[in-house]
């Protein structure tokens, strides 16, 4: 299988430079193209990022002396690169936009963005739960008029700890969920030293934020009615979205009622069963366990956990009875790999190994 040429759209920042350290000696793809906004475009991407770079890792030498083109500029895109990921910071509407051109230009987009989630023939894959609405991508090309271009997209970063945790136990049938998000700055694009106001401190309020967690898992646990993804109907989620002082990692408690309640047993096995597509696959990104769960009673921690199996992981604890709901317990993802440039990767692997990226 040959190599696929890989474009960034939103290089500079930090969920593109998230992109670019995991493709670098990528087994699949090599970056060919790099862009962001007109402000960079025509600068090297070292120019670009100098003095901006976020990542404790430092940028990869290749990519240095690389010209950094103009977002808005589909046609150099489609001469140097098979197809893109996207992490640019606009207003929705062009977003949307900006992504249906590049897919009507016949370049697939693997989206980190959230304007096109909730568009009805656009799937959002965690790869491991929702590989089937890959189906829905030949209506959406339908609708496009495109042979090769499409969009898809993964979901918030704040949902990719429980979302997981939840759906090896969907066949028991949960009812109602209560969830609170407890998430890192660089989920903000922050680092410590712009964000002093979060030093010793816990804002609780995240814009957009609690009505996504709601709202996005019912159409990773949808299914493909027709000419679009038809959502779940329940869980009803209730969710609190809270900034706290660390710099990634994002970890939720969570409460849940079951229409035909499971044994902790039966919980336990479930998870330690689950396996997706990536697993089986064996692609470069997947998790070799998808869920790992801790006896100890006191984790998963964020510091500790959050980079397991490469940040791709999802780690699970303290599961017991509730008072109220059947059960709680708490769970843990890293928000700039799993939750965003990580999840896009791992999507992008998973749509070239089923044909759709070339």
């Amino acid at each position: 299988m040959k190599k696929l040429r890989a474009g960034i759209i939103g290089a500079t920042g930090m969920v593109g430079q998230r992109f670019i350290t995991l493709l670098k000696d990528h087994p699949y793809f090599e970056i060919s193209y790099l862009a962001a906004s007109a402000s960079s475009a025509g600068k090297t991407y070292g120019e670009a990022v100098k003095g901006r770079w976020k990542l404790k890792i430092p940028c990869p030498a290749e990519v240095l002396d690389m010209p950094v083109y103009d977002g808005a500029d589909i046609e150099s895109a489609k001469k140097n690169c098979d197809f893109v990921f996207c992490a640019v910071d606009m207003p929705k509407d062009q977003i949307r936009a900006l992504e249906e051109a590049y897919a009507k230009a016949e370049i697939p987009v693997v989206s980190n963005n959230s304007a096109n989630r909730h568009t009805p023939d656009v799937p959002m894959f965690i790869p491991e739960i929702n590989s089937a609405h890959a189906d829905i991508i030949a209506v959406q090309k339908k609708r496009l008029g495109t042979q090769k271009g499409f969009i898809a997209v993964k979901p918030n970063c704040s949902i990719q700890s429980y979302v997981p945790a939840l759906t090896p136990l969907l066949e028991f049938e949960p009812q109602f969920v209560t969830v609170t998000t407890f998430q890192a700055i660089s989920g903000a694009g922050r680092v410590f030293d712009t964000f002093p106001e979060i030093i010793d401190n816990v804002i609780p309020y995240i814009g957009g934020e609690e009505e996504k967690s709601e709202k996005e898992p019912l159409k990773v646990w949808g299914r493909i009615n027709g000419d679009k993804i038809e959502y779940a109907s329940e869980p009803v989620i209730s969710a609190q979205c809270i900034r706290v002082p660390v710099s990634d990692g994002h970890l939720a408690t969570v409460s849940v009622k079951f229409k035909n309640k499971p044994s902790k047993e039966e919980i336990l096995e479930k998870w330690r069963s689950f396996r997706g597509l990536p697993q089986e696959l064996e692609l470069p990104h997947a998790p070799e366990r998808f869920l790992t769960y801790f006896e100890e009673n006191d984790r998963p921690q964020t510091k500790l956990d959050r980079d397991i199996y490469g940040g791709m992981g999802i780690t699970l604890g303290r599961l017991r009875e509730d008072s109220v709901f059947d059960y709680k317990f708490v769970c843990l993802s890293h928000n700039t790999l799993r939750g965003a440039a990580g999840g896009g990767v791992l999507t992008a692997e998973m749509l070239y190994r089923l044909g759709f990226l070339y």
